[in-house]
């Protein structure tokens, strides 16, 4: 079977002898998981590709790892959406994590993921530090009276279901449950297929977080660039060095990233200009 993911109107990205292993339809969307030479096993939901064994550590690593060894010990991660477990098992290498909840919207998700998905999980569903919700993310912040050290917008586009948690109105919600220092990260999609939108989730976080950094990696199985976001309220990623960012990984034991690394956090950062001039 041939899959083809849609980077624009006349663009895919062909993926080319993928079997399909299980296939679902939950209350809020098809689920569908299949094995390919190229990204080993992959999930979509309704036919749009959201994670592959081959490279969610791309983007799982640097939603979670940039704004988390910003913070001096962080304690609570929240994960909104997160489903396949990738950002949780990212969170779960820091040593001073000692909660981390999970919001997932469809619980037909999380049960195909611990199945068919353990190259993306990495059994992190099976850690006590992990609480698995199943429920709205929006719903839960509204109702929250907690706080978080980092929260993770692990989620499909800003279209649909997922659309309400990229308004102003719910980042105002979010900040609110955000700790001293803490941050908000997110993906904004792609800034060559999808530049107004990039444009125009950046400026609804604006409206809300007054240090904003926008994060580029390549992400292949997406069709190459990807802009991620990291918000806070009083924490600039930018402003830790790489001799900090190497001494937190020592202190939190870390050693088996893939993607992520000290240099790589500044290069992150890096915007081109056309990307500069867009979003000015």
């Amino acid at each position: 079977m041939r899959l083809e993911e849609y980077l624009a109107p006349q663009l895919a990205l062909q993926i080319g002898e993928a079997q399909l292993l299980a296939s679902r339809q939950s209350a809020y969307q098809g689920i569908d998981v299949y094995d390919s030479p190229a990204f080993g096993r992959l999930f979509r939901l309704d036919g749009v590709l959201m994670s592959t064994e081959a490279d969610e550590f791309y983007y799982h690593e640097t939603l979670v790892h940039p704004a988390l060894l910003s913070q001096n010990q962080p304690q609570r991660v929240l994960i909104l959406g997160g489903g396949d477990g990738g950002s949780a098992r990212q969170a779960l290498k820091h040593g001073s994590v000692q909660r981390i909840e999970v919001v997932e919207l469809d619980a037909e998700v999380v049960a195909l993921a611990r199945e068919y998905l353990p190259g993306v999980h990495g059994g992190a569903f099976d850690d006590p530090r992990v609480v698995l919700h199943i429920g709205d993310g929006k719903d839960f912040v509204a109702a929250c009276s907690e706080t978080y050290d980092l929260i993770v917008l692990d989620l499909t586009d800003p279209v649909g279901a997922a659309a309400p948690l990229y308004t102003p109105a719910f980042f105002t919600d979010a900040a609110r449950c955000l700790s001293p220092g803490g941050c908000l990260t997110l993906h904004l999609g792609s800034p060559v297929y999808a530049l107004p939108q990039v444009a125009a989730l950046q400026a609804a976080l604006r409206q809300v977080f007054p240090l904003l950094r926008l994060m580029l990696l390549p992400i292949p199985s997406y069709g190459g660039m990807w802009a991620l976001a990291v918000a806070s309220l009083t924490t600039d990623v930018a402003g830790f060095g790489q001799d900090q960012i190497n001494q937190r990984l020592l202190e939190s034991k870390i050693s088996d990233l893939r993607y992520y690394n000290a240099e790589i956090h500044h290069a992150l950062l890096a915007l081109p200009g056309y990307l500069r001039r867009a979003l000015s």
